[in-house]
């Protein structure tokens, strides 16, 4: 196959596997792979993984691929919470959801971070479409959650306040009847009380 029958065959992938590779072409030989990223045609975002090298990168792609490199898995955490504008500043990796084994990819598009949740959690997430594309992200409530769930520290009114939410975007995007239903569903009392503090803490804010 060459390479503008490549192209052309998977121009509807954002990014690229081999075994999406090879569904298209069963002989295709991934030393192509390598010959066309020393020409700079493609390239390499982890093992087996591509994109095409014209690929204009924006927040919403680099969602999708963190969903795609590591599966299941969803956007959340810090990364969510920039993205609903809940906290003010950017952050350092795409942070996200998983029910495997947590882990880290650093790449020369971005830090790609995983944090495993037991399955039972893994819920509460939306599908965004953007130009054509779609991505799964936490909706707001879940990321609080999630973000909570993971850091057992945060427990005091000095904790809240290090988070610097901002209050103004937390009563728009926040619904306290969702909140409360994901809340039952995570069964710990122990992140239930801390769940009420904050929230009496944003009320007085």
């Amino acid at each position: 196959m060459k390479y503008l029958e490549f192209k052309e065959a998977l121009q509807d992938f954002t990014i690229f596997s081999i075994n999406e590779i090879k569904k298209i072409d069963s002989r295709f030989h991934r030393r192509r792979l390598n010959n066309w990223q020393d020409k700079g045609y493609i390239r390499k975002v982890i093992k087996g993984h591509y994109i095409f090298s014209d690929l204009v990168i924006n927040e919403d792609i680099l969602f999708e691929i963190a969903n795609k490199i590591h599966r299941p898995s969803y956007v959340s955490f810090e990364m969510a919470l920039s993205y609903y504008h809940l906290i003010p500043e950017s952050t350092y990796a795409i942070t996200s959801v998983s029910s495997r084994r947590p882990c880290t990819y650093e790449t020369t598009l971005a830090a790609f971070l995983y944090r495993k949740l037991k399955p039972a959690l893994f819920f509460g997430y939306e599908l965004v479409e953007s130009q054509g594309k779609r991505f799964k992200i936490a909706s707001p409530e879940k990321a609080i959650l999630d973000y909570f769930y993971i850091n057992p520290h945060l427990n005091s009114p000095s904790d809240f306040n290090s988070l610097r939410i901002d209050v103004s975007s937390f009563e728009e995007w926040i619904s306290e009847e969702k909140m409360y239903y994901f809340l039952n569903k995570f069964s710990q009392k122990k992140l239930s009380k801390r769940i009420h503090l904050f929230w009496n803490y944003l009320k007085n804010a």
